[in-house]
């Protein structure tokens, strides 16, 4: 609701006029703009919002409007006309929704970048993916710092939480290096599944590399996170000296050098959705 102010009295009601002394309606100025006509240009009408996000056309974004399927900052709006400003979350039947072309950045990290989009950290993957897009793209996951290998931006919420659902989501491969030859019965008991601290710490996969010393190791893990394989690591007595994601789900490193990124194709894309 916008409130109209003049002179040097308060409004009483809805479309309340400001009064000269004599008590009659003045007229206003030619040069003066209602405060309802303003707007910012970064400002995106509602059903103009809810449409660009692919959800349906602008005619029938009003309709979902009007029936309140439509809300922004958890305040269901009906109101037409209503203009969404930045940073504002809106959502649709309850999904979030986004109108920025959705974008499948996939990086590989080398060492010395932290997997954060925060300012101040030093280097960052966000640095390395400045140009990728003008999307507002964010990692699935971290790797640490001194960890190299395969990371997914993206906008897409779906994708994330393919990502982030431990039972079904997206294997990742990584080859890591240890302090000490793993042991045969510590492989064994990492397959088997264990508990630290009461909870219990599985895998899909652990092997030794074909070729190499049994410092070298392949872990295939659902977790998106790399701290949960420090911890598996660290709870059989073994460092790690190198830690390197070399594949996320069928994607892998293959003409993509250390440092680069490339988008998805769209074949990739859909059998990423398959998995």
């Amino acid at each position: 609701m916008n409130r109209q102010q003049g002179g040097k009295g308060k409004t009483s009601g809805r479309h309340a006029k400001p009064f000269s002394k004599q008590g009659k309606a003045k007229a206003p100025s030619p040069n003066t703009k209602s405060p309802s006509k303003t707007s910012n240009k970064d400002e995106v009408r509602l059903n103009k919002y809810v449409a660009n996000s692919g959800v349906c056309s602008r005619r029938e974004a009003d309709v979902h409007i009007a029936t309140g399927l439509v809300a922004v900052n958890g305040k269901v709006i009906t109101e037409m006309g209503y203009k969404v400003k930045p940073g504002d979350e809106v959502r649709y039947d309850g999904a979030r929704i986004n109108p920025e072309s959705k974008a499948y950045v996939l990086l590989n990290k080398p060492k010395g970048f932290a997997t954060t989009t925060s300012e101040g950290k030093g280097r960052t993957v966000m640095d390395l993916v400045a140009n990728a897009t003008n999307s507002k793209i964010k990692p699935i996951g971290r790797l640490g710092r001194n960890s190299k290998g395969l990371l997914l931006f993206t906008n897409d919420d779906a994708i994330v939480k393919k990502f982030t659902n431990s039972k079904n989501g997206v294997t990742r491969l990584f080859h890591i290096e240890l302090s000490n030859n793993l042991k045969l019965e510590d492989l064994k008991k990492i397959q088997n599944g264990f508990k630290v601290e009461g909870k219990l710490i599985e895998v899909e996969e652990i092997s030794y590399i074909d070729g190499a010393s049994k410092k070298e190791v392949g872990l295939k893990i659902k977790n998106t996170g790399n701290t949960i394989i420090r911890t598996i690591f660290e709870h059989f007595n073994y460092d790690i000296l190198s830690l390197d994601c070399v594949a996320i789900g069928h994607l892998t490193k293959k003409d993509i050098p250390r440092g680069h990124w490339k988008h998805l194709t769209t074949q990739e894309l859909n059998t990423l959705k398959m998995l």
